[in-house]
């Protein structure tokens, strides 16, 4: 029997946080529905001024998302030739040429190159999320393994409940390995050493040393993991959105590269917020301050705390700023 995918996401608007909760059927997959479904809620949020953090949860009630629909990636790999490694890099570079352009999918999706193209459709979705000025926080609510853990590395902000639950890579166990970006968001996130461990034994971490290793921020239980996320999520939602997506990329896209490559990429993003009109009337009122009451207002605690809790420094000035 054919694969029949029947996931979908399940939105719940709060204002400027949504709260989504993936349906992955009985078993809690991630399949192509969800795939596609979260494609177009990463487009939605970021072209709208007025989300500024996305809660993202499993609707399953142990797990927050199981794995990948693992006969998805079968008839997959099946509808494709065998290959080896230069001729499979040939093959991902047309796919992510075909996603770029677009012109050539309705084609491309006939032939065994759409598993390719679905693969580099989830990446390319990943990335955006990786610089898009939203938050992006996970609620575990339970157990994620493979592409379920793959889309907790993906999101900034990782929240998951204690209890007998686990978190991995399990993919070796089936003759495979991470294709979701397990092996490069997991290293960024743990270290090399452990992440190679990690993916060769195919063992996941508990929560305890989930957290221990950095792979998670912080462990609640379990009736308050989206509570605590969406705290967080409206919490660091309240930075501006322009420059959200700036020191995103700056540390996703700069962090892994070389320093003086990484630097270029920072001094670009710098450069496009010191020079927008949110990022010169936040500084021309902190200048005005000064002069007004003696003193730097971040050396003022009571302004430092208010600045934490709102986003910005507080405002002297009658100058009202639109966020971008």
């Amino acid at each position: 029997m054919r694969y029949k995918d029947k996931g979908h996401l399940e939105i719940e608007d709060r204002g400027a946080v949504l709260v989504i909760r993936v349906d992955g059927g009985p078993h809690g997959v991630f399949g192509l529905d969800v795939a596609n479904q979260l494609d177009k809620l990463v487009d939605r949020v970021d072209r709208d001024p007025g989300i500024r953090a996305v809660v993202l949860t499993g609707a399953h009630p142990e797990r927050f998302v199981s794995h990948a629909a693992v006969q998805w990636l079968q008839e997959e790999g099946a509808a494709s030739p065998t290959v080896g490694r230069r001729a499979a890099s040939a093959v991902v570079r047309v796919a992510k040429r075909v996603n770029q352009a677009r012109v050539l999918e309705p084609v491309v999706s006939r032939t065994p190159l759409r598993g390719a193209l679905q693969l580099e459709r989830l990446h390319a979705t990943f990335l955006r999320m990786n610089a898009s000025g939203v938050i992006f926080v996970a609620a575990l609510n339970g157990s994620a393994l493979g592409l379920g853990a793959e889309f907790a590395w993906a999101c900034d902000l990782r929240v998951m409940a204690d209890g007998d639950f686990f978190i991995g890579q399990p993919e070796i166990l089936l003759g495979i390995i991470p294709g979701g970006g397990g092996t490069q968001r997991l290293t960024r996130l743990v270290g090399t050493h452990r992440s190679l461990v990690a993916i060769l034994e195919g063992k996941p971490f508990t929560p305890e040393e989930a957290l221990a290793n950095g792979a998670v921020d912080e462990l609640v239980p379990q009736d308050e993991v989206v509570t605590r996320a969406t705290a967080l999520a409206e919490h660091l939602g309240a930075r501006s959105k322009g420059s959200v997506a700036a020191a995103k990329r700056s540390v996703y896209f700069g962090g892994s590269l070389s320093l003086q490559d990484g630097l270029h990429i920072e001094r670009t993003e710098f450069f496009t917020r010191v020079m927008s009109k949110e990022g010169q009337e936040l500084m021309l009122d902190y200048i005005a301050t000064t002069e007004a009451t003696g003193e730097l207002p971040l050396y003022n605690p009571d302004t430092y705390a208010q600045a934490l809790a709102s986003g910005s420094v507080p405002r002297h000035r009658s100058t009202k700023t639109k966020r971008r």
